[in-house]
């Protein structure tokens, strides 16, 4: 590297670093308002949420998160529910490293992984998503925040709607922050752009809405197709461990439980639906006690049972199965 190369990137750190302390000064954090990082591989960090419903308690941290360190600067994977929480990551990867945010990527448009881009756009950190999820995001989520403002109150000071600056529209491999990063993009799965991270270095899934452990996936927004075979082709690759979108840094037979949830609902409503039985007979009898521990159990596995009859119904009727998961745009 040059000396002019190597003045700029000694300078890009110490605006960071002042960044960092500037927040902290402005906001600072009660001890319990701190996000601990979890160290995951050299390099590689997990933000690891609570796995329940979005409440005061737990202030919508429910949605995993990360960043990956490179030798010059940082990527974050997925920002939070909030302008707060997004504040709260910037000043918890300044406690890692001083080297300055580079990229941010939100993997899927829900909203537990999103509403923490104001804090990183403020900054002038470039945010990037597929082009689907963009549009997802522009369609329904300041409709999603409306809703979240009664549940989370004062948490959702100074959270807006930021949308990505950048977008891609399939797989490709980048640099951000001297790292080489892959990102997947395997089709429509659990919502129409799920991105996947890859760090291929440390072996390192950054998995998003595809992959869950020991909590129920939702599949209000999948093809329900697509996501099964999304799964098979992550399974193909040289995964370490997996960062899920909810439960904890697992291996990759994290991958195959998720998938074998699908696979097991979807049996259990083609049968019911195959005896003709009716939309609410079968969400009641659509239990699945191997399933029973999982978290949100008892709300979010009738709900997919439901959106599996209609889907299936729609596509006997020679609809797109799909449709139900998205709003006019």
């Amino acid at each position: 590297m040059n000396s002019v190369s190597t003045i700029a990137a000694r300078l890009a750190t110490i605006a960071f670093r002042a960044l960092a302390l500037a927040l902290l000064v402005a906001c600072p954090a009660r001890a319990t308002d701190e996000l601990r990082p979890e160290k995951v591989a050299d390099g590689v960090y997990a933000f690891i949420a609570d796995t329940g419903e979005v409440s005061p308690a737990n202030r919508g941290n429910v949605g995993n998160g990360g960043f990956i360190v490179g030798p010059t600067g940082v990527v974050v994977i997925d920002t939070g529910i909030s302008y707060r929480h997004g504040r709260r990551m910037l000043a918890a990867i300044v406690r890692v490293t001083a080297r300055p945010v580079e990229l941010v990527v939100v993997t899927h448009a829900v909203q537990e992984f999103l509403f923490g881009n104001a804090a990183f756009e403020e900054r002038g950190i470039a945010i990037l998503a597929h082009s689907e999820t963009t549009a997802l995001m522009k369609a329904r989520c300041s409709h999603c925040l409306d809703n979240l403002r009664p549940v989370l109150g004062t948490e959702l000071e100074g959270t807006r709607l930021v949308l990505p600056q950048r977008q891609v529209s399939g797989s490709t491999t980048i640099e951000a922050g001297g790292r080489m990063i892959e990102l997947l993009y395997l089709g429509w799965a659990s919502t129409p752009g799920d991105l996947a991270v890859f760090d291929r270095a440390s072996g390192t899934l950054f998995a998003g809405g595809l992959v869950t452990v020991d909590r129920i996936p939702e599949i209000r927004d999948c093809d329900f197709e697509g996501w099964m075979r999304v799964l098979d082709s992550l399974r193909e690759l040289p995964v370490k461990r997996v960062v899920p979108g909810h439960g904890p840094v697992s291996g990759p037979d994290a991958i195959r439980s998720t998938a074998d949830y699908l696979r097991a609902l979807d049996e259990k409503i083609k049968s019911l639906y195959a005896r003709s039985s009716s939309l609410l007979e079968s969400v009641d009898n659509a239990a699945l006690p191997a399933y029973g521990a999982w978290a949100r159990y008892a709300t979010t596995h009738r709900q997919n049972a439901l959106h599996r009859y209609l889907q299936l119904e729609i596509e006997e009727l020679g609809g797109d199965p799909r449709s139900t998961a998205l709003p006019q745009r």
